[in-house]
């Protein structure tokens, strides 16, 4: 379905043409960018753009800049090969780019067929950039009805800001009455949160992004060292299909990829642009409701998602591509940095300590038998790809030197792979990393219930049990 068209309240026409003249340079899938540079620097071309005023719901004019990169739109779509080699090559001219360049080439080449997914946290960022550029925009959000108080204040603020209107997408009522009569309100807290995702997120935006050709994120590589940590500046979506239809018909931009998220924060308060007040109460990376919660000093910010679940599930489907098809995660193997036979390696182990011992198998289930031991274990639970377990790495190896001597003995077990299922149904793993306290006589290990993961909040969790 075609959405709406929103412009920002100061805007330019795109700068594209349906001609098809013979050009070199990089050829995108149905774009063709010249290569010549701008000679006046990315600044400068947009502070040289004349200002006109965009009608709403207008078609693109046939205009050309006469210092802008040559732009022609062709009927066909190239192979789907071809494309992804075109794309990977504009990603890799734009890797060092400003977020401004890259959020104006987005909407110069794509025009009225290009919209920003505004999520209402710190997207607000991708808003503002394209403000700058001068052109005309659209924004479009996903309203799952599920959504915090303050998200939706936020959502007014931001369009009484910039003067715009956000195109709300919905989910299916007649989905969502079936999901939960038949599973209850908070079913996902039982069974994941991949079948409520689905019915409110991935399938509104699949029917936004049908209306589109291309679609701007605001992903960044430090958002989840898991999932996001090579998301390029442009790429062909590797899951959704724009309104030309087939696999590689959708272009998917992420301006922000390189940026830091101190750096974005530095940038809104620069720009005194609206931010969501769930901010300034701990929460970083907001969702649904009852699906984020706000952080602790220390914490990775994706952790305040799905927090009941493994880190390496902290996507909803609606950036699924980034989730590799074999995850080094699950593979099996001693987890230093040892090749698979399918060619993939998994990543290097951690809590690499003489202070720390690793607990086999066998090891462990001992540990968990005896109810005479001589003296109390602290035990990790833990997989070395899991961003949360290497968060804590440092506050657990300066809690095991401190320990060294004292008559408490600290250990790692990695429980994931073909280990997780024994962890969970005998050591009380729910997700990574889980911390167990084994005391003297007695078998029963008592978990550590709290998130904060520094070096004073463990010992004090020993000290109140040995």
């Amino acid at each position: 379905m075609a959405l709406s068209l929103t412009y920002s309240s100061s805007t330019a026409a795109p700068t594209f043409s349906t001609s098809q003249p013979k050009l070199s340079g990089a050829q995108i899938g149905w774009i063709r960018v010249s290569e010549k540079p701008h000679p006046h620097g990315e600044l400068s071309q947009l502070h040289r753009r004349s200002m006109v005023k965009a009608a709403i719901n207008s078609e693109p004019h046939h205009h050309q800049h006469a210092t802008a990169p040559t732009i022609a739109v062709t009927a066909h779509p190239h192979p789907q090969q071809q494309q992804e080699q075109n794309v990977e090559r504009l990603a890799l001219q734009l890797e060092n780019a400003s977020p401004l360049l890259i959020m104006d080439k987005a909407l110069q080449t794509f025009g009225n067929h290009i919209a920003i997914a505004f999520s209402g946290a710190e997207d607000v960022a991708l808003i503002e950039y394209a403000r700058l550029t001068g052109r005309p925009f659209r924004v479009f959000s996903l309203d799952t009805g599920r959504l915090n108080p303050e998200t939706y204040r936020f959502f007014d603020a931001v369009e009484k800001h910039y003067g715009i209107r956000i195109e709300y997408m919905f989910p299916d009522a007649v989905e969502v009455q079936a999901l939960v009569r038949n599973k209850g309100l908070f079913s996902f807290y039982e069974d994941g949160h991949q079948e409520c995702c689905r019915v409110r997120k991935v399938r509104p935006l699949r029917r936004a992004l049908k209306g589109l050709r291309a679609w701007i994120t605001g992903q960044r590589k430090d958002q989840s060292p898991g999932t996001r940590s090579e998301v390029p500046v442009v790429q062909v979506d590797p899951v959704f299909e724009g309104m030309d239809g087939g696999v590689g018909s959708l272009v998917k931009w992420n301006p922000v990829a390189n940026v830091k998220g101190h750096d974005i924060w530095n940038f809104l308060r620069t720009m005194d642009v609206p931010v969501n007040p769930l901010h300034s109460q701990g929460y970083i990376s907001i969702g649904c409701e009852p699906c984020t919660r706000a952080v602790l000093p220390g914490q990775h910010e994706r952790e305040g998602r799905w927090w009941w679940e493994d880190a390496k599930a902290k996507e909803c489907g609606l950036h699924k591509g980034n989730i590799k098809q074999e995850d080094s995660a699950e593979l099996n193997g001693n987890g230093n940095g040892v090749a698979h036979a399918n060619g993939t390696a998994t990543v290097a182990d951690i809590f690499n300590s003489p202070n720390v011992v690793s607990l086999s198998r066998s090891g462990i289930e001992n540990l968990a038998k005896l109810d005479n031991l001589k003296e109390p274990w602290l035990v990790v639970l833990y997989a070395p790809w899991c961003p949360f377990c290497q968060a804590m790495e440092e506050s657990y190896v300066d809690l095991a030197e401190k320990l060294a001597g004292s008559g408490v003995k600290v250990a790692k077990f990695r429980a994931d792979g073909e280990q997780k299922e024994f962890a969970k149904s005998e050591l009380q793993l729910g997700s990574f990393p889980t911390i167990l306290f084994f005391p003297k006589h007695s078998s029963h290990p008592i978990k550590y219930p709290s998130e904060k993961r520094d070096v004073d909040s463990l010992m004090a969790f020993v000290n109140a049990l040995r």
